[in-house]
């Protein structure tokens, strides 16, 4: 399994945000991704920095990670515009970029700040036509294109990815999982339709399989009652897995054995640097 740190860029400064990637990479996560948010969900009056900018920042300032969002909302932005973004992240990362879609999952949000499509079908049907748009631009050939959405003529991007910039698709409606099926490396499932993975798997097609937890790491019985609280205090009481390293590694593991290849960990404690590298030497290393 790969463990990629979820790292919401929100209410951490950027020389905070550095150290806890820089952490993260020492203790061997693989990936460090933040939200894609106008303003942070449920806590909209603190501070949040730009999904791709912070990307780059932290792409700037680590060496092996990818780098990505979990998911960027695709009715932010013009294809074309991300394409060339994703593009220029690509290279400027060394190929360590990888590119989350959504249609977003905060409706509300799309309407306070101005921007069109708040009907769930329409932004699918957007999403489709950005990810056609994404990967004809990607071919370095000129472009004709007619949507619903988007019309292109003669448009032409360069640079080319530096190979194939990986795809993340979150969501599970019936409409989501055929844009999966059909573009996608990657499929982020929410928690709450874990018990029919089963059921849903084939229609992903070839997408590997990605899951978001928040995470309580208990690094001794004598804390466990104030992690504990702490999760509750910021998460609620439910959706939380709480556990020390052997409890976590079992977690994990049922996990893998289900199919799925990587999670996003979501730190009760907003990462510190000292949980990530008890979590990396007791729990990554001993499932690796």
């Amino acid at each position: 399994m790969q463990f990629h740190l979820y790292l919401p860029q929100m209410r951490l400064s950027p020389a905070q945000l550095v150290e806890r990637a820089q952490a993260a990479e020492a203790a061997g996560f693989d990936g460090i991704a933040g939200m894609d948010h106008m303003a942070p969900p449920l806590a909209e009056n603190q501070p949040m920095f730009s999904a791709s900018v912070t990307n780059t920042w932290l792409a700037a300032h680590t060496t092996r990670m990818t780098v990505g969002s979990l998911v960027l909302c695709d009715v932010f932005r013009n294809p074309a515009l991300l394409a060339q973004e994703s593009v220029s992240l690509d290279h400027l990362s060394g190929g360590r970029y990888e590119l989350g879609l959504g249609t977003g999952s905060v409706p509300r949000e799309i309407v306070s700040y101005g921007l069109a499509l708040p009907e769930g079908r329409l932004r699918v049907r957007r999403l489709r036509e950005t990810l056609e748009i994404l990967r004809a631009l990607w071919t370095g050939e000129p472009v004709d294109y007619t949507g619903e959405f988007f019309q292109l003529r003669g448009a032409r991007q360069a640079p080319t990815p530096l190979g194939s910039i990986p795809i993340q698709i979150g969501g599970a409606g019936p409409k989501t999982m055929e844009l999966v099926a059909a573009y996608a490396d990657w499929w982020n499932i929410h928690i709450g339709i874990l018990d029919r993975l089963d059921e849903m798997r084939p229609r992903a097609g070839r997408a590997r399989v990605s899951i978001q937890e928040r995470i309580a790491f208990v690094p001794s019985e004598d804390q466990r009652a104030a992690v504990a609280e702490l999760a509750r205090r910021r998460f609620g009481t439910t959706g939380v897995v709480v556990g020390d390293a052997e409890q976590l590694v079992e977690h994990f593991g049922t996990l893998a054995e289900r199919g799925i290849d990587r999670s996003y960990t979501w730190f009760c404690d907003f990462a510190q640097p000292a949980t990530l590298a008890a979590f990396g030497e007791s729990v990554i290393a001993k499932l690796r």
